[in-house]
C-alpha cells in the first residue's frame, strides 16, 4: 500500500507540473505526524491557473486510482487543500505561500520531489 501511495504522490506532482505550477515540493511527513504520508506544496500564478490545476489532478486521480478528495478552500482565498487521507496537496497562491510557509513548519520532513 505504502509504494501505492509513493506513486499516487509523484503521480500528482507530474499533474501540478502538467499545469504550470512552480516550485513543487514533495515531503515524506510519516516519521512526522500520522495525519498523512505526504504533503505536495506548489504555487499557481493566478486564481484560473489554481482551478485547472486542481481539476486536472482531480480528473486524473479519480479516473486513474478511483479517488477522489475531500476538498477545502477557493482560488479567490489563495489556498486549496485536496486532502487524499494519506496525501495532502495544497495550492497556494505566491502571496499565501510566503505568508504560510508550510515548509519551514515542516523543515524535518524529507524532501522526495523538488521542481523548481
Amino acid at each position: 500500500m505504502t509504494i501505492e501511495i509513493a506513486m499516487i504522490a509523484r503521480r500528482i506532482v507530474e499533474l501540478v507540473e502538467d499545469k504550470q505550477a512552480h516550485d513543487i515540493i514533495l515531503l515524506d511527513i510519516r516519521p512526522q505526524t500520522t495525519i498523512a504520508d505526504y504533503f505536495i506544496i506548489c504555487t499557481a500564478d493566478n486564481d484560473r491557473q489554481m482551478r485547472a490545476i486542481i481539476d486536472h489532478i482531480d480528473e486524473k486521480i479519480s479516473t486513474e486510482h478511483g479517488l477522489n478528495p475531500r476538498i477545502e478552500g477557493s482560488a479567490d482565498t489563495g489556498w486549496i487543500v485536496l486532502d487524499y487521507r494519506d496525501i495532502v496537496v495544497h495550492i497556494f497562491s505566491q502571496s499565501q505561500r510566503e505568508y504560510y510557509r508550510l515548509e519551514r513548519l515542516w523543515s524535518k520532513a524529507m524532501p522526495v520531489v523538488v521542481v523548481q
